[in-house]
């Protein structure tokens, strides 16, 4: 990585800043960049209103405003809303806000009468409170990016968890999509480990998921079970008890983002599960952790991409930077 972030270039200096959805990951990668994080105030007053003041001047600058959009979810959207806001008025150069997470991702089309498209509202609001771009990793729904109206640079964090899973150097497994939305995303990722893949087919009723079948075989084998993310757990459990059906062997569930929604960590803690493999792309509280719980930071991977923004590199290489180590 480049050390003279700290030089002009054509966007001015980097300047990092955190609001408080994600400050130990905000803090991860400043100390990658070897850039400090710009000083703010964030407070809240009694009626509940959001207050941003930055602690120096921007004017002319390159910024980067890290926040992820988990709970609390509208706290933390509305924060970096005020946040954007505050730096649009502060005069710099570019603004790019860099979201781990990015909340309503279901919320992605018209799927019954009279329902919002609260996906395409979020990138409105962001476009709207003067990010000039856009980073984020492992959208729900990848039509999404569409809904932008900025450029932005779209990541997946299933590269760091294919590392971490092919040094296990598992014989004859098998991948598994919990859902068949995320079939064509897991069949890379079986590729990716040279991995056959399996699908468990689904269907929604009312709240609650309910599996069907296995398409694949599982007898005998290691499995991995991949989603882009945890909310609730239901898919999860769901696909773990049909893969115990069909003869799994060990079982490995792996996901992106652990919004682990109540009762998601009760939930992990009951299954027979050999590890759960995750990112920090969310803070996970103390009460929801667990010795199986493996969590892979994004830290680098973010880090590398403000640096290739910033430097005005191809961000597509970075993935084959990544590869280079494994």
């Amino acid at each position: 990585m480049n050390n003279k972030l700290g030089e002009s270039h054509m966007h001015g200096k980097i300047k990092l800043f955190s609001g408080t959805g994600c400050e130990a990951l905000a803090d991860e990668i400043s100390r990658y960049l070897n850039v400090p994080l710009s000083g703010r105030t964030i407070s809240q007053f009694a009626n509940e209103n959001i207050f941003v003041q930055l602690h120096e001047s921007i004017r002319g600058q390159d910024v980067f405003l890290i926040q992820t959009t988990s709970s609390p979810v509208n706290y933390n959207v509305m924060e970096m809303l005020i946040f954007l806001d505050a730096l649009r008025r502060a005069s710099p150069d570019r603004i790019t806000v860099v979201v781990p997470y990015l909340a309503y991702g279901r919320s992605d089309k018209k799927d019954q009468p009279r329902v919002p498209i609260t996906a395409r509202l979020l990138a409105d609001m962001i476009t709207i409170a003067g990010a000039d771009r856009y980073i984020t990793l492992d959208l729900h729904a990848d039509q999404i990016q569409g809904f932008f109206s900025i450029p932005g640079d779209v990541l997946t964090a299933f590269p760091l968890l294919s590392d971490y899973l092919r040094k296990k150097e598992l014989q004859d497994a098998v991948v598994i999509a919990a859902d068949l939305g995320f079939a064509k995303k897991a069949r890379d990722f079986a590729e990716e480990l040279n991995m056959r893949l399996a699908l468990v087919e689904k269907r929604r009723v009312a709240v609650n998921t309910e599996a069907l079948t296995l398409v694949g075989d599982v007898e005998g084998k290691d499995v991995i079970i991949v989603d882009d993310e945890l909310d609730t757990g239901g898919t999860m459990v769901n696909a773990v008890e049909m893969a115990r059906k069909h003869g799994a062997r060990d079982i490995y569930l792996c996901f992106a983002h652990p919004i682990l929604s109540p009762p998601a960590a009760e939930r992990l803690r009951a299954l027979d599960v050999k590890e759960v493999i995750t990112t920090n792309s969310v803070p996970i509280p103390p009460e929801k952790q667990q010795p199986r719980l493996k969590v892979a930071s994004v830290a680098p991977l973010l880090g590398e991409v403000i640096w290739r923004v910033h430097d005005g590199c191809s961000v597509g290489e970075v993935f084959d930077h990544y590869h280079k180590y494994r």
